[in-house]
């Protein structure tokens, strides 16, 4: 006999809860099938327009096409970059900017990435830094003499006045984090304190420490934006030195800007969730 108070479970109630079942079943099955197959692909630009109060009047209207994260390997094939590239460049920029993790897993995608990178074209050049991986890859000789013979202009803790006209701002490089190998004062060396100055940078938490030295504006990766976005939820997972600034713009300190990008590549599990791959067109104003 059914106790007093013990709910009933009707046909019509069991057929209605495993339908409820099913259906939720289903959706996770097609979001499965979603962020994996789908999403990495899709491959979208994020226009950015960012002032910058020190930033040369002769520079007003500056564009940057911001590529990071690339991975190119296992997780990231030979079209997908290519693509990648070719959005790039017709997006016309006046200087492109690869802020780290160029490879992934294996010293033998170093090249073969390298020689796509040489399709790049901007009239301020291309110039990038190093990220984690890059260096986990093992074979640091090969990346820079790869990355030179290409035509990226590697920037290790140095910095590289671009000049339009009788103005100048500076591109600033800093070597990984994660390596214990960033040294900021060693690149701002040779930097007026009050010339503009945008920091390329793979781990984005670095922002805090560039706000200190008054950067204008970090340019980082390194996050991937979490990859994987859960509605109300947000990031499940970010990595070290990405979690205080894992994606878009925000300010560190009360000068500083810091842009992330959700980047090109991906890691296992080589999945994405309403964070789609991107390519970030940054455009400066003076303000």
């Amino acid at each position: 006999m059914r106790k007093t108070g013990q709910p009933r479970v009707t046909r019509r109630r069991f057929l209605k809860m495993a339908g409820l079942l099913s259906i939720a079943a289903a959706g996770a099955a097609a979001g499965g099938a979603y962020g994996f197959g789908v999403e990495p692909n899709q491959i979208g630009v994020e226009r950015v327009t960012i002032p910058l109060a020190r930033l040369p009047g002769a520079f007003d209207g500056m564009t940057i096409a911001q590529l990071s994260d690339l991975h190119y390997g296992p997780y990231v094939s030979h079209e997908h970059l290519a693509q990648s590239i070719r959005m790039t460049n017709a997006l016309k920029p006046d200087l492109i900017v690869l802020t780290g993790d160029l490879v992934n897993k294996s010293w033998k995608y170093i090249q073969p990435c390298a020689e796509l990178l040489r399709e790049l074209q901007a009239p301020y050049g291309v110039f990038a830094v190093l990220g984690n991986h890059d260096y986990w890859v093992g074979d640091l000789d090969m990346i820079l003499r790869a990355l030179r013979q290409n035509g990226v202009q590697l920037l290790r803790n140095q910095a590289a006045p671009l000049t339009r006209g009788r103005s100048t701002f500076y591109l600033v490089g800093l070597d990984d984090l994660w390596q214990d190998l960033t040294d900021l004062s060693r690149a701002l060396s040779a930097v007026p304190h009050n010339a503009c100055k945008v920091v390329l940078m793979h781990e984005p938490d670095y922002a805090d420490v560039c706000a200190q030295a008054e950067v204008d504006l970090q340019l980082s990766g390194h996050s991937h934006g979490g990859q994987v976005r859960l509605p109300f939820l947000g990031p499940l997972v970010l990595p070290r030195f990405g979690e205080k600034y894992p994606m878009g713009l925000a300010r560190a300190g009360n000068f500083t800007q810091v842009y992330t990008t959700r980047g090109i590549g991906l890691l296992p599990p080589p999945i994405r969730f309403n964070c789609p791959p991107e390519i970030t067109f940054l455009t400066l104003t003076t303000g």
